[in-house]
């Protein structure tokens, strides 16, 4: 497994090491004690959460308040997305700055996304089916969210936004300042 810091350093993206031969593959997708000693601080995942959506579907950007904020360490098992984490730490260097990063089932490659980040992600392949482990239960009083196309944040979603899918939830959110 390789680490990748991104631009904003606390988001890696997580390489995994695929064994494959004439009969298919094998690959360790999560190794706690691989990511305790990448990190400064170890990480408790405590739930999975796994969703299909058909090409277009952008859903995000998301994010919980403390006590209930979240860490993801996200992958998609088919099909393509793109990744979008946006650093809302108001204290960071990097707030208000954006990663993208495509992740497909072929590359098989994973994102850790960091307490204080919103999230989000649009289906770019025909269907793709996204998992993710969390560090602390979905609590649905504390979740907040970002408007997907706040021109501060100059996201380039990939697809045009006529052929967005969002949940009226996703449609309501306000803009990041």
């Amino acid at each position: 497994m390789q680490f990748e810091r991104q631009s904003i350093p606390d988001v890696i993206l997580i390489k995994p090491t695929i064994y494959g031969d004439d009969r298919g593959y094998f690959s360790e997708t999560f190794r706690q004690d691989l990511l305790d000693k990448e990190l400064s601080t170890p990480i408790n995942f405590i739930q999975d959460n796994e969703s299909k959506s058909s090409k277009g579907v952008l859903r995000g950007l998301h994010y919980q308040l403390p006590p209930y904020a979240q860490t993801k360490l996200v992958r998609v098992i088919e099909g393509c997305v793109l990744d979008v984490a946006v650093d809302i730490r108001k204290d960071s260097p990097t707030f208000g700055q954006h990663i993208a990063i495509e992740l497909n089932a072929e590359n098989k490659h994973q994102l850790l996304i960091p307490q204080g980040f919103a999230h989000g992600f649009v289906v770019v392949s025909d269907t793709a089916t996204f998992a993710y482990k969390v560090d602390n239960y979905y609590a649905p009083d504390y979740e907040r969210g970002i408007a997907f196309d706040d021109k501060s944040l100059n996201i380039d979603w990939r697809l045009p936004i006529g052929e967005l899918k969002l949940s009226d939830r996703d449609k309501s959110y306000k803009p990041f300042n």
